[in-house]
């Protein structure tokens, strides 16, 4: 496999888009920020969002939304590149919208029915023009909050929790269809599925928990952010060490793995016009690569 550096001196790349013009939007935990990468290295900042943007996606409007963290503490690990707890500076969980032409940036939601947000990960759009969210939680020590999911409009109007509790809910994304949301859960490396039955509605619980296992790994392999293929495979970032990689899961549970020199393989998105280039965020080492993949991905709602 060959692996192609896009770019390098990131701070916690996450939540790359593929944009219509070749440049790839991320967003940098670490730094706060909102950064377009060209090829070559190059980066701009297109805003500051302070906190710790952790996912973003772009929006019916041709905005960008941005879940927020609220920021996390950070450690240097022989020049690796770790989240831990809480930091003393939290600036709390909240949901982002940044114009992509002047770089303005309002906050939409951070409660929902009374409730802060603690750490918003992950989003997805929906061809409603609505978008499904996580929220992971925050570590203090020797607690960690409990998981859930949301789905809410991009009016800033509504915004309603789906799924609670669930462990460490980070990466989601929808089938082809959108009859099937996907959630992996970090620590437990599992991917979750639920049945959608209308844009922010999920079928009724019939069992003991809350959705289907899809697939979990064996040994220490937890789970991050993901992306899924056209024909319905789920692409996850698994971090592993010495090596993370990329786990794509089929319907019946079995997968494949690609590996990458990095231990926190955080995301992955695809471009390109038959949407085989898979690019892949680093987070540890911060960099953003690209690799061909065998097979396409699925294209957005609104990309461009």
């Amino acid at each position: 496999m060959s692996v192609r550096e896009i770019a390098s001196g990131l701070k916690f790349p996450e939540g790359p888009i593929a944009m219509a013009d070749g440049s790839i939007v991320l967003v940098e935990i670490a730094r706060g920020t909102l950064t377009r990468v060209w090829g070559g290295g190059k980066t701009e900042v297109i805003a500051n969002l302070g906190g710790g943007p952790n996912g973003a996606a772009l929006g019916p409007d041709g905005a960008i939304y941005v879940t927020n963290n609220g920021g996390f503490e950070w450690h240097d690990r022989g020049g690796l590149l770790f989240p831990g707890d809480r930091p003393r500076d939290y600036s709390g969980g909240r949901i982002e919208r940044v114009d992509l032409k002047t770089g303005k940036v309002d906050r939409i939601y951070s409660t929902c029915n009374g409730l802060k947000f603690n750490g918003p990960n992950d989003l997805v759009f929906d061809s409603q023009g609505g978008f499904y969210f996580t929220d992971l939680g925050k570590g203090y020590g020797r607690l960690h909050d409990r998981g859930a999911v949301y789905y809410a409009t991009a009016d800033g109007k509504s915004v309603k929790e789906i799924v609670f509790p669930i462990d460490m809910p980070n990466g989601c994304g929808l089938s082809p269809d959108e009859t099937t949301l996907y959630v992996a859960q970090t620590m437990a490396g599992r991917l979750m599925k639920f049945e959608i039955e209308a844009p922010g509605e999920l079928a009724p619980q019939t069992g003991l928990f809350r959705g289907d296992c899809v697939c979990g790994l064996p040994g220490l392999q937890l789970f991050d952010s993901l992306a899924v293929e056209a024909n319905g495979r789920v692409c996850v970032a698994t971090i592993a060490a010495p090596a993370g990689g990329i786990t794509s899961i089929a319907s019946d549970g079995s997968y494949e793995q690609t590996s990458f020199a990095d231990p926190l393989v955080t995301n992955i998105c695809f471009g390109g016009k038959d949407m085989r280039t898979a690019n892949v965020c680093l987070s540890a080492t911060g960099k953003l690569v690209a690799t061909e993949w065998p097979r396409p991905g699925l294209k957005l709602n609104y990309s461009t």
